[in-house]
């Protein structure tokens, strides 16, 4: 399932590039599962109208694939969740069309290393807020904002179960992470205020300010007392 993942992940996001569509890029995604025996995760659970949700710019997460051609210096979100023998994997990256500002860059790169914060931090023993408060202060450090609707998950039956993972420390995060845990660690963060909205399509989330957004994101395992990627 974690192979089929970043399989398709890898995939979609070696297709980046000026011209080709939203919906071209999840076609991608949608033949690799098919070639692989798996399925569309949010197709199966929510009835998405996308194998994969594709969020252009200031679209942060859950956008549907389109006719809408990338254009250079865009900020691409790539979530690819799949379904394989009765369990769940969900991985994101964020890709630029070059050539990209140095704010898209450094943004992306924000989240990258929130990431590896927050996966340093996931060990048995630890409150699952220590996950947030170390992808949180890795955000600001680097001047950026978390968007604190928005994170991780538990994940295995289906795509989300508990526990809830925040990208910040939020108070209610005290449950103890153990030894055999499965969930997400995702950063989902913004260039500007991390205010967010949700557009009339009924899927997509934006920024408020019309900011960019970027997210980072894998499947982990707690095994043998560390965290493992399964999506990696």
């Amino acid at each position: 399932m974690g192979r089929v993942v970043a399989g398709a992940l890898e995939a979609m996001a070696r297709e980046v590039r000026e011209g080709i569509t939203t919906e071209e890029l999840d076609a991608i995604g949608a033949k690799y599962f098919a070639q692989h025996g798996a399925r569309s995760s949010p197709q199966m659970v929510y009835k998405f109208p996308g194998a994969n949700c594709i969020s252009v710019n200031d679209e942060v997460v859950h956008g549907i694939p389109r006719e809408r051609a990338l254009r250079a210096g865009d900020v691409v979100k790539l979530d690819v969740t799949a379904e394989k023998n009765g369990f769940h994997g969900d991985a994101a990256v964020t890709v630029t069309v070059p050539p990209a500002p140095e704010l898209s860059l450094r943004l992306v790169q924000c989240a990258k290393q929130a990431f590896r914060a927050g996966l340093a931090a996931a060990r048995p023993g630890a409150m699952i807020r220590e996950i947030g408060a170390a992808i949180q202060d890795e955000v600001r450090r680097c001047g950026f904002f978390v968007i604190p609707e928005l994170g991780g998950h538990g994940i295995g039956r289906t795509i989300h179960e508990p526990p809830s993972v925040p990208n910040y420390p939020a108070p209610s995060a005290r449950q103890k992470i153990s030894e055999g845990m499965v969930f997400t660690i995702e950063p989902i963060i913004a260039a500007g205020t991390g205010d967010v909205w949700l557009d009339k399509d009924g899927w997509t989330m934006r920024t408020k300010d019309g900011s960019l957004a970027a997210h980072y994101e894998h499947t982990v395992a707690i095994v043998d007392g560390k965290a493992e990627l399964l999506t990696g």
